[in-house]
């Protein structure tokens, strides 16, 4: 059985650069923090999107296509350096599937370069020994597969059988940052699962997190007693993870609305394969301006603007951002039509039709 395989050990040279990364990337995060609470007129966290394509077809998953070209390392760094002149702190690279994108490292280098902050979201189906060495040199900082079962089913193949042996590289040659998400609520089958995957996790010396699965909106669904008690053991494994802070999965989790100020188009940032600014993964469409013309004043205008989405919102980095402010600034503007620009020359289009199921 998955959850019964082996604890791989890291060499001791390995162990030592886990260690130096680690209290390097605190140290910045602290920083990071720092500067969030000092000033609100930047970015904390922005997810980009250098290849819509992915080698999975999950069936509760709308963010992927299995055409989409990669989009140009020249224009991925334009973009990386449009971000990092707004201040932006951190950066995680996401898809469709990044290890996809022919030229991955290169990217990842040019966000150390830029001085922020870089993690990665991949289904991890792609990761090798010799990746795992190539993603250190580049300087990874955080990396998160999630894992939805402990064997392949018909809706998602992310299972623990499949990955665990990838599991036990990256505790043995990894010296960035390992979370592995486990799921419930819509689609899953098997509750347990969450729990074995969980445990799997802590034993490889990674942190775990839980997330609870939405609906093609993005909006909640309530799980039933079973995966609630199942959710709280895995809350209580967790508690190395930064996510013990934020209450909110706790209200996601019973199907309560919950009161929060988003943002979305703000401190946090969710750029297209296009190259466009929109809510999240979720709300893709709005704003939809492209990140070259993504004006202070748009950032200001959406950094007050009361979501409609949020009080059933699932999103939880964008919850975890909210948290820095949610005790400030109440938002008193809605959301008002801001239609793109004309595209111009330096807007690069990439080809391929998107599936959003």
């Amino acid at each position: 059985m998955a959850e019964k395989g082996k604890i791989a050990k890291a060499s001791a040279g390995v162990r030592w650069r886990k260690r130096l990364r680690f209290v390097r990337t605190r140290m910045r995060e602290l920083r990071m923090i720092t500067k969030a609470l000092i000033s609100t007129k930047h970015p904390v966290l922005v997810h980009i999107i250098p290849m819509r394509r992915c080698n999975l077809d999950c069936g509760y998953c709308n963010e992927y296509d299995d055409v989409s070209k990669p989009v140009p390392l020249e224009e991925m760094k334009r973009r990386l350096d449009l971000l990092a002149d707004m201040g932006t702190s951190i950066i995680t690279i996401s898809g469709g599937e990044p290890l996809m994108h022919p030229e991955l490292e290169e990217i990842i280098r040019h966000i150390r370069k830029r001085g922020m902050i870089a993690g990665m979201i991949t289904n991890g189906f792609l990761l090798s020994k010799d990746r795992i060495r190539t993603l250190n040199e580049a300087g990874l900082e955080h990396l998160q597969i999630s894992i939805d079962n402990v064997t392949p089913d018909e809706v998602s193949k992310k299972s623990l059988k499949t990955l665990d042996s990838r599991l036990e590289w990256l505790a043995e040659y990894a010296v960035f940052q390992v979370n592995i998400n486990s799921v419930l609520g819509s689609g899953v089958k098997n509750p347990d699962d969450a729990l074995t995957i969980a445990h799997r996790a802590v034993a490889l010396g990674f942190t775990s997190t839980v997330g609870i699965i939405h609906d093609h909106n993005g909006q909640l669904k309530p799980l039933d007693d079973k995966q609630i008690q199942i959710f709280e053991e895995i809350m209580i494994l967790g508690k190395r993870s930064y996510s013990r802070f934020n209450d909110f999965q706790h209200n996601v989790a019973r199907a309560k609305e919950h009161t929060w100020r988003c943002r979305s188009g703000s401190r946090y940032l969710y750029i297209c394969e296009d190259g466009l600014v929109h809510w999240c993964s979720q709300q893709r469409g709005y704003p939809g301006i492209p990140l070259s013309q993504y004006t202070p004043e748009m950032r200001q205008h959406e950094y007050l603007t009361d979501k409609f989405c949020g009080p059933r919102c699932t999103v939880s980095c964008v919850q975890q951002i909210a948290m820095l402010d949610n005790w400030r600034d109440p938002q008193t503007k809605k959301p008002m039509p801001m239609p793109p620009p004309p595209v111009s020359g330096d807007l690069v289009q990439i080809g391929g039709s998107r599936n959003t199921n």
